[in-house]
């Protein structure tokens, strides 16, 4: 068997490809890495709420799915939008990452804490909300491209700091620059956040499906995420929402934290749902309904306007 892997080609995502490509070896699954730039990659001048909701990251990549030319698609699970059309179905999420934002800097000296003026930088309406909401007193700037990117922004004095999933800053071994990391009781990731995930068409075969599923997916991970997604899709989020949802596992159950925030940072809602982890997407809708009860809807209503 071999295998055509369709992914973005920064080098992060190119980590995360070879890094199903070397799952896929261990099981002797031959398989080879096709790169589509999509949407999301080249458009760097405009926000990420300007291009659009969905797909940012990866219509085009679903489009060479429906074509054929590749066998799956690997992404950033905090990239795939909450739903996805019939023709298409996620069957592995890699085991998870340490979850936290962080951020990074060239500055050794770097605090939060610090009197004088702050800029950091993030692409992420979640993360910006957030920060207007636990620390007013910092500027923040757009900060798109890839992660060598970002650092180069920042290293030329357009940002103090970069906000960032650790898992990214990690895998690209900048781990040295890390200044802060965020707790994450306070500071919720994004659904998703810090598991590579792959999609594959509906119809593929059952057999490549098998195989790539049982070399690939962590099933305490994929139980985590349905409920984080299942959170995410009650709530119609997106690229552009600032939704944010986080779940555990213990003792045969799912925590679920999670909320949502105005984009001025002002009202911040959070709450948490507890079940039976054989029944996540029920755990998500139950966390997506107390979130509603309490006026996310109103919140999210403002944003989509």
């Amino acid at each position: 068997m071999r295998l055509k892997i369709g992914t973005r080609g920064s080098k992060l995502a190119l980590w995360q490809a070879h890094y199903i490509a070397e799952k896929l070896q261990a099981g002797e699954v031959d398989s080879e890495i096709v790169i589509i730039s999509t949407r999301g990659d080249k458009r760097q001048d405009v926000t990420i709420a300007e291009i659009g909701t969905r797909g940012v990251f990866t219509e085009e990549i679903e489009e060479q799915l429906q074509q054929k030319t590749i066998d799956l698609a690997v992404h950033s699970a905090k990239d795939l939008q909450s739903s996805l059309s019939d023709d298409f179905e996620i069957i592995a999420f890699t085991e998870r990452e340490h979850t936290a934002d962080v951020l990074v800097s060239h500055q050794s000296n770097f605090s939060l804490q610090s009197n004088r003026s702050l800029i950091v930088g993030t692409s992420s309406v979640r993360r910006r909300a957030l920060l207007k909401h636990y620390f007013p007193h910092i500027d923040m700037v757009e900060m798109r491209g890839n992660l060598q990117t970002r650092m180069a922004k920042m290293e030329a004095g357009q940002c103090d700091a970069l906000m960032l999933a650790y898992a990214g800053v990690h895998r690209m071994q900048y781990d040295k620059s890390i200044v802060h990391q965020f707790p994450l009781d306070r500071m919720i990731p994004a659904v998703g956040q810090g598991s590579v995930a792959v999609e594959v068409l509906t119809s593929l075969s059952s057999d490549k499906k098998e195989t790539i599923r049982r070399l690939i997916n962590h099933e305490t991970t994929e139980q985590q995420l349905r409920a984080e997604r299942a959170y995410l899709k009650a709530l119609r989020g997106g690229c552009s929402v600032p939704v944010f949802a986080l779940a555990t596992t213990q003792v045969g159950n799912i925590q679920l934290q999670g909320g949502v925030v105005s984009l001025d940072g002002k009202i911040l809602l959070q709450d948490v749902a507890i079940g039976d982890e054989q029944q996540p997407e029920k755990i998500g809708n139950t966390l997506a309904e107390k979130i509603i009860f309490q006026g996310g809807n109103q919140i999210l209503d403002s944003i989509r306007v």
